[in-house]
């Protein structure tokens, strides 16, 4: 067994580089800004120029991982990530950045649906759960990593693009990993390689008969073929819309203005140098890993939706004591500790619902035969909000000032809290095909666990 969690920790670094490559701008800018004299809308383009390559990617990750291969996907993924750092850390101009940070995010586009595609078709069922979720701590790992680089580099005077480059490394490792790795033997099977999948298979899943197994994937590809209108039939639309509206939530409520933008916030609030800052933000990033790790333990205890309304309400609270904080002149001497304090409940909050449970989710409401097309159509419509709320958290903050933008998010929470509770259905304890059949069945999604 120890194979396949060789397999699954190589194939989860591209969640490492997704998280690296979101998290570490947020330090970075604070330099670019300085060294090209910025403005507010500069500053979202180079901060917005990797969301749009995700969208590209997202949007063709299906189609790529099922012509090349999922192993074959996550290789071209690892070049990306590698000629991006490579050229972010060696841009001349501000067009030139943005072209490199444009190519990290069809990089994070594709890596975001294919690795951890990969990673449950190659895994065994009773570890599938575990090692899957293994990408989205890893992408919590790689945000923290990009923190603690960024505090590392603040000393020197183009420190932005060691900040960029050292994401090469993680990505070489990938390429190079990667190159040694099996494909997904479902891949195999689909393709007619019956010999190569039944290698794979015994290998990483010892104590089965390979043939059955063979057999029993064989069955699932005949039944899964199906077009774009069979995503929108009548009976799935209920699934379709929560997994479009949980990806609306996850960024409407402001997480990525806090990834991206942390040591901005907490500078607006009275910080006095950069490093400061980052190293507040640091904080940010390891409260992320610790309760991304108890939600993973709590999701299959106490469920989803109790985890939503918790999260999604903590979030609320946070959000709304951040903007007070920012709206009240006498709290000045005292902002920042708040800022601090309602940032890390914010990231606390969010780490043990939206965060998880959107892409769980996912995973889980759609029918076997068309979820890879669903998915990938929240993903794409995941990152589509991630883009329009980082390309126009300043502006925002412009228009509505500070303590309004945070409002703005404690809202969107509050109204999430409510869809939550109407639409959303409970899926602990029940199988897929439980919930398919429910689906069927014309009956309202939210009954579903009920």
């Amino acid at each position: 067994m120890l194979i396949i969690y060789v397999i699954a920790f190589v194939a989860a670094l591209a969640g490492l580089l997704f998280g690296y490559d979101t998290g570490v701008i947020s330090g970075a800018i604070l330099f670019i800004k300085d060294q090209f004299n910025l403005t507010s809308v500069l500053v979202e383009r180079v901060v917005s120029s990797v969301l749009l390559g995700a969208v590209i990617g997202a949007a063709f990750s299906g189609s790529m991982a099922d012509k090349l291969g999922r192993r074959r996907s996550i290789v071209i993924t690892a070049l990306l990530f590698s000629l991006g750092a490579v050229g972010c850390a060696f841009s001349p101009t501000i067009p030139i950045l943005v072209c490199f940070r444009f190519l990290i995010g069809l990089a994070i586009g594709v890596a975001s649906y294919v690795a951890p595609l990969y990673i449950s078709e190659i895994s065994p069922p009773d570890v599938r759960g575990a090692l899957v979720s293994l990408n989205q701590l890893m992408i919590t790992c790689g945000i923290v990593v990009s923190y603690l680089v960024a505090y590392a580099l603040t000393l020197g005077q183009n420190e932005w693009r060691w900040m960029f480059g050292l994401g090469a490394a993680p990505a070489i490792i990938l390429l190079i990993g990667m190159i040694f790795l099996p494909e997904s033997p479902r891949w195999l099977i689909s393709r007619g390689l019956i010999d190569r999948a039944r290698a794979v298979l015994a290998k990483t899943n010892k104590g089965k008969n390979p043939d059955v197994e063979i057999e029993n994937i064989s069955k699932t590809l005949t039944e899964k073929g199906c077009c774009w209108r069979e995503v929108f039939q009548p009976w799935v639309r209920p699934a379709l819309l929560v997994g479009i509206a949980l990806a609306f939530f996850q960024q409407a409520t402001g997480i990525n203005t806090i990834i991206y933008y942390a040591p901005t916030i907490f500078e607006f609030a009275g910080f006095g140098s950069h490093r400061v800052a980052i190293l507040a933000t640091i904080g940010v990033g390891t409260v992320n890993v610790l309760m991304t790790i108890v939600a993973i333990w709590l999701l299959d205890k106490i469920g989803r939706k109790p985890l939503l309304y918790i999260g999604m309400a903590g979030m609320t609270i946070s959000l709304a004591i951040l903007g007070i904080a920012f709206y009240l002149p006498s709290l000045s001497g005292i902002l920042k500790w708040i800022a601090v304090g309602s940032v890390l409940f914010y990231i606390a909050s969010f780490a043990i619902s939206l965060g998880p449970i959107f892409w769980l989710m996912i995973a889980e409401i759609y029918p076997l035969k068309i979820r890879g097309r669903a998915m990938s159509l929240a993903t794409l419509a995941n990152w589509g909000f991630n883009m329009i709320v980082a390309a126009s958290f300043l502006t925002l903050t412009d228009k509505l000032g500070k303590a309004g933008t945070f409002w703005l998010f404690a809202v969107i929470c509050v109204v999430g809290i409510i869809y939550s509770y109407f639409f959303v259905p409970e899926t602990k304890g029940l199988t897929l095909e439980q919930i398919e059949e429910h689906l069927h069945s014309g009956k309202g999604l939210y009954k579903l666990g009920a």
